[in-house]
């Protein structure tokens, strides 16, 4: 198959890319190893949209993530995705933790973050009264933010579908090389591509092919990242990010709330050899829950509803790895794209979009479609706005998640998408049914039987996440056939 321009990765990077490659006159396909969209580290960290005092003044993170970050009211507004800006707290417990904080913030004013100070005791359990009372003093950055990082990395992939580029999902791609002909060719699991222009967003793995076509070699290490989801409470314990001084190995263990109410916890870092492996360890979430109560003594884990963890991709110079691949022509690459690479996301599609669009000599196109606007969701409508809705379309009458609050009509409009759901992964994830408190233990199979009537495939070819992750083997039918 051949395609102008090939950007292996779906994650927040690549699908950010895409959709600034879609204003262009361009035949653009996306390929993932995943079933869908996001499924790296795009679908489990923090999802804070860091202020920008954390990297090094200099690098491509610091001023990426300033940038970004400046983007997502506007872009969160445009897209339909959930943003809030309650600002964070680093706190320090002792002299040293001051002198690192107040090097902070001298860090954030170099890079351009606003409002980045530090406040006293008693300010910031005026703040956050909840915090640890130990505490010495805390660096204040009101302009930290949240969001939800799938949600986000759905709604650019959708906008880039709606201008014309194809995503192909499920496609492991094992082998990349220069054909005589100049073009490159992309070998996958299922098949081959050749295109002109190659993007490597690959997160984890995007060390691997650049190791395959570049005249410079790099070295990406996988950092896990473990964390504790607390459930819902009629009253959040903290409003603010609540971190502790940060690390070599990253920003440290977090308390935060989430844009949907619950309250998070984590992450762990520890560099591992399977860039893939996003197992939780008693190990791991042991050293969370004892580090976060540092920071909240009263953290107790009675009400988690469900642990996971995410991969990062750490760079060995600590810094983003962005533009044209040294010593392969009409290559690109987004490499190292770990924290707080969610929150330069928006930021890394201009630059590298932008650089592949002027190197390449691409044509904006004369229109672009715009992304509608997506309906409120039904949980968060008053009763007005809900009959309304099932007057409109009644199977918004028809709760399938309890939990959570989804309809029928939110599930199959989830599908429908332009890159829809296809996984019950894929509806938990764009709608949240089985997000919550039971963990999809009631909504599954009916989540499923609307996956086969809207996909027209059997029960059994339903998955949780691609692949075999198969929730049926076979039908009762089927099954007393073979004892027979």
């Amino acid at each position: 198959m051949y395609t102008q321009i090939l950007i292996i990765g779906a994650g927040v990077t690549g699908c950010a890319v895409a959709r600034v490659l879609s204003r262009y006159e361009a035949d653009i396909t996306v390929v993932d190893r995943g079933a869908d969209v996001a499924e790296g580290a795009s679908k489990a960290n923090s999802g804070i949209v860091h202020a920008g005092f954390d990297a090094k003044p200099g690098t491509l993170k610091a001023r990426l993530n300033v940038e970004g970050a400046h983007m997502y009211p506007a872009l969160c507004a445009e897209l339909s995705v959930p943003y809030s800006q309650p600002g964070a707290l680093v706190l320090g417990f002792t002299p040293q933790d001051r002198a690192l904080l107040e090097r902070l913030a001298i860090q954030g004013e170099e890079n351009g973050v606003p409002g980045v100070r530090i406040i006293g005791r008693e300010e910031a359990l005026t703040l956050e009264p909840h915090a640890n009372p130990e505490i010495l003093c805390a660096l204040h950055a009101p302009t930290s933010g949240l969001t939800s990082p799938y949600e986000m990395t759905f709604a650019l992939a959708d906008h880039a579908a709606l201008n014309g580029v194809c995503f192909r999902l499920g496609e492991t791609v094992t082998r990349v090389e220069r054909r005589e002909d100049g073009l490159w060719r992309v070998l996958t699991d299922k098949g081959e591509y050749t295109c002109k222009i190659l993007v490597n967003c690959a997160g984890v793995g995007a060390g691997i092919l650049h190791n395959m076509i570049s005249t410079e070699k790099i070295h990406i290490i996988a950092r896990r990242g473990q964390y504790y989801l607390l459930d819902r409470m009629k009253s959040l314990p903290f409003r603010h990010t609540l971190f502790q001084c940060p690390t070599k190995m990253g920003k440290g263990v977090l308390v935060s709330p989430t844009v949907h109410g619950n309250l998070l916890l984590g992450p762990s870092a520890e560099d591992i050899d399977d860039g893939l492996d996003t197992s939780t360890t008693a190990e791991g979430l042991r050293f969370v829950l004892d580090r976060c109560r540092l920071t909240w003594p009263a953290a107790s884990i009675r009400a988690t509803i469900t642990n996971f963890s995410g991969v990062r991709a750490h760079e060995e110079k600590d810094d983003f790895v962005i533009g044209a691949v040294p010593g392969a022509l009409d290559a690109y690459e987004a490499i190292g794209i770990e924290s707080p690479g969610l929150s330069a996301a928006p930021a890394i599609g201009e630059m590298l979009g932008g650089q592949i669009a002027g190197e390449q000599a691409l044509a904006p196109k004369a229109h672009i479609v715009p992304m509608p606007v997506r309906k409120k969701p039904f949980r968060e409508m008053d009763d007005r706005e809900r009959a309304d809705a099932v007057a409109e379309n009644p199977l918004y009458g028809s709760i399938i998640c309890r939990c959570e609050v989804i309809t029928e009509a939110e599930i199959r409009e989830a599908i429908r998408r332009p890159v829809g759901a296809t996984t019950i992964d894929g509806i938990k994830r764009r709608t949240r049914a089985g997000m919550g408190r039971c963990q999809g233990g009631f909504c599954s199979p009916r989540v499923a039987e609307i996956l086969s009537e809207e996909l027209h495939i059997p029960m059994t070819q339903v998955t949780k996440c691609g692949g075999k992750s198969r929730l049926l083997v076979e039908t009762i039918q089927e099954a007393l056939k073979e004892d027979c």
